[in-house]
């Protein structure tokens, strides 16, 4: 606690009674301590402590303005838009960015695009100013949602060309998010593929046009992550502590599981991948387990599956250097059995497991069937 703030604190058996009693629920800490406690634990002040009025996700389409997939069709077919369509449009847009988590990327990408298209229809019609403005936007959302998802099945080459279709649109309607979502994706691309300088140049050039929007945090993320996989922790530390530093000072976001939000837990998920790649497993571990306890909801529904997915290769990886060989293989296995997966993101965490599996247990039958399962992606 004391290496994250200038300020004196009490003496450490006061710092220890309170410690303690926080953790018993005894109370809460204050909003001077809140921080400090959560830059000790490597992670955001409302990832430990969310306020109280927190949302899981947004609004149902039908619930938030009285209309069906049917009507807002109708409406955009028709000879003019008004405000109401356009806002039922808008919470549509969010509604499939949120999905995007756990829905299968085969069908939701056809549905993205079929909105997409229904959008760029809209251009012919009879706009104002401002209607065209906010239309061209939800294009360039839907435009990074459907590169997303190309990505996700393998198909690079769509995915970079829709990502570029999305840069356009964010510039032509000067979208800050757009425009760092559309550079976090080249990032992203560049980490997938080991061009760790690539990615240290997008998500700077990200940061420059990102403005105020929260994908400024995911920039940094990548950037860390990048350092992290050079082996410069003292860089990696450095883009955590501003990447933390920056998302505390937002407000808490109102849909967190729409894709392009990044939210307190998402950011325990991007230091895990640091911690695990400079390996300090005890750290990484922790991490991944709150990864998991946060993405899975009532009843074990998979929140975010891809997130799980890469925690548990987290474990595998930490069980492995510590030479248990069977749980290291059975939370790979899981990773790997997931319905919804990245497949490049998926590819790039389970190779850190198959090197150290490999370098370990190189000869052991088991260790070869996972990698030979590994392969087979």
């Amino acid at each position: 606690m004391r290496r994250h703030t200038d300020e004196t604190l009490p003496d450490a058996d006061h710092l220890v009674r309170r410690w303690k009693a926080w953790e018993c629920g005894e109370d809460k800490p204050s909003s001077h301590y809140a921080p400090i406690i959560a830059a000790a634990l490597r992670t955001v002040t409302t990832s430990l402590f969310p306020p109280a009025n927190r949302t899981e996700s947004g609004l149902e389409t039908v619930d938030a303005t009285g209309m069906d997939t049917l009507e807002i069709v109708t409406r955009l077919q028709a000879s003019s838009v008004n405000n109401a369509t356009l806002e039922a449009l808008r919470i549509t847009v969010d509604r499939l960015c949120s999905e995007y988590a756990h829905s299968r990327p085969d069908e939701l990408v056809q549905e993205g695009r079929r909105w997409l298209r229904r959008i760029v229809e809209m251009q012919e019609q009879r706009l104002s100013f401002s209607q065209r403005r906010d239309t061209l936007e939800l294009a360039g959302w839907l435009a990074l949602l459907v590169g997303c998802l190309e990505y996700d099945m393998g198909d690079r080459g769509s995915a970079e060309a829709t990502r570029r279709a999305a840069l356009s649109l964010g510039a032509e309607v000067g979208s800050a998010g757009i425009l760092g979502w559309a550079h976090e994706m080249r990032a992203w691309f560049a980490l997938a593929t080991g061009d760790y300088r690539g990615v240290v140049a997008a998500a700077r050039s990200g940061q420059g046009v990102a403005g105020s929007h929260s994908v400024a945090v995911q920039l940094i993320a990548q950037e860390a992550k990048a350092w992290a996989r050079m082996g410069k922790q003292d860089e990696m530390e450095r883009a955590l502590d501003r990447g933390r530093s920056l998302l505390d000072s937002m407000p808490y976001p109102d849909n967190t599981e729409n894709h392009f939000v990044v939210d307190p837990d998402k950011f325990d998920f991007y230091v895990m991948d640091c911690y695990r790649h400079v390996g300090d497993d005890r750290l990484a571990s922790g991490l991944a387990e709150e990864v998991i306890k946060s993405s899975t909801g009532f009843g074990g529904f998979e929140r975010a599956p891809m997130r799980i997915a890469e925690a548990r290769v987290t474990l595998g990886v930490a069980a492995a250097r510590e030479g248990d060989l069977g749980s290291a293989v059975a939370f790979g296995r899981r990773a790997l059995a997931g319905d919804r997966k990245s497949l490049p993101s998926l590819k790039m965490v389970s190779r850190d497991l198959a090197v150290v599996l490999d370098n370990r247990f190189g000869n052991e039958p088991v260790a070869q069937s996972y990698l030979d399962e590994f392969r087979s992606i």
